[in-house]
């Protein structure tokens, strides 16, 4: 399973806040199923960060375009050749 980062520009109208629930609802169900390991979104910039497991650029394409709020979106998929964070770390010790 290879990782990709979806890097979203939005566009806000006035019906963008009423897919917004069903949307996270779809995000949630994703994160999971484990297809996303992480998801940002910045209103200041209108941008959103998806890192997504998927076999190829097509398929986490695939899971973008089922999201409600679809049509509001510009993007760009990339592979990502190294992917950490604290999530992937073992926990400190904690000595008593």
């Amino acid at each position: 399973m290879k990782k990709f980062q979806a890097i979203i520009k939005f566009t806000m109208d006035e019906h963008f806040m009423s897919f917004v629930p069903p949307h996270r609802t779809y995000i949630n169900y994703l994160i999971n199923k484990e297809i996303i390991d992480s998801y940002a979104v910045s209103m200041e910039t209108q941008t959103c960060w998806v890192t997504i497991n998927a076999e190829s650029k097509a398929a986490a394409d695939k899971y973008l375009s089922k999201s409600p709020l679809y049509k509001y979106w510009n993007y760009t998929i990339e592979e990502l050749f190294v992917y950490d964070s604290q999530q992937y770390r073992l926990p400190a010790l904690q000595l008593n």
